[in-house]
């Protein structure tokens, strides 16, 4: 009987490096419920810094409040704040926000609530700065593309506020072709660890 040998190509999900046959890797979640990824040893310690889930390790409970504790943080970007449930800016120089804008800002806040953000901050020591955008997508779901993008790579995120979780992982790829127009409107700065801040002129 003739024996084939298979091989399944692996990447670390931190570095994107194509492991070695036989390398051994650890596998993450990038957060609780994600699907788990494979990680190289020279990235483990990464993973965990930036709050990666090891296989095998216990979760905590998720706390109910947190997603109501992550919203008032809403247009903390630019210095405004929530009053009845309308944007009150605190100086006579700051206009009022259109609802596309609130609507960047509200994506903007639960990616960086997210493990996705560290995720970000993590390949960007590799690759250095990153370019992204926040595209608002028809329909009534009101969900928002979120795309952050290299020269060699790019992630795309799906954020839906009213979601049980609110930003998910949609697709990646390495050429810039590959994405349509729209979502290379560069109207969001990617800044330390990740975090990502909507261009909005305050005045």
């Amino acid at each position: 009987m003739r024996v084939t040998k298979v091989s399944t190509l692996r990447q670390c999900a931190v570095c994107e490096r194509t492991l070695l046959l036989g390398e051994r890797s650890v596998r993450f979640a990038p957060e609780e419920g994600a699907e788990l990824v494979h990680v190289c040893p020279l990235c483990q310690e990464t993973a965990i810094e930036h709050g990666w889930i090891k296989e095998g390790t216990p979760t905590q409970p998720t706390i109910a409040g947190d997603r109501r504790r992550r919203r008032r943080g809403l247009v903390e970007f630019l210095g405004l704040s929530r009053a009845d449930e309308s944007i009150a800016p605190p100086e006579p120089i700051l206009r009022r926000l259109s609802n596309e804008e609130i609507a960047l800002l509200e994506a903007a806040d639960l990616f960086n609530a997210s493990t996705y953000r560290r995720t970000v901050g993590g390949i960007a020591k590799s690759l250095g700065e990153a370019r992204a955008s926040i595209v608002p997508l028809s329909g009534v779901s009101g969900e928002l593309a979120v795309t952050v993008a290299w020269d060699l790579s790019w992630y795309q995120y799906r954020v839906t506020p009213e979601s049980a979780q609110p930003v998910r992982l949609e697709r990646r790829g390495h050429e810039l072709e590959e994405l349509e127009t729209s979502f290379k409107d560069w109207n969001t700065r990617v800044e330390d660890e990740g975090r990502l801040v909507p261009d909005i002129a305050r005045i």
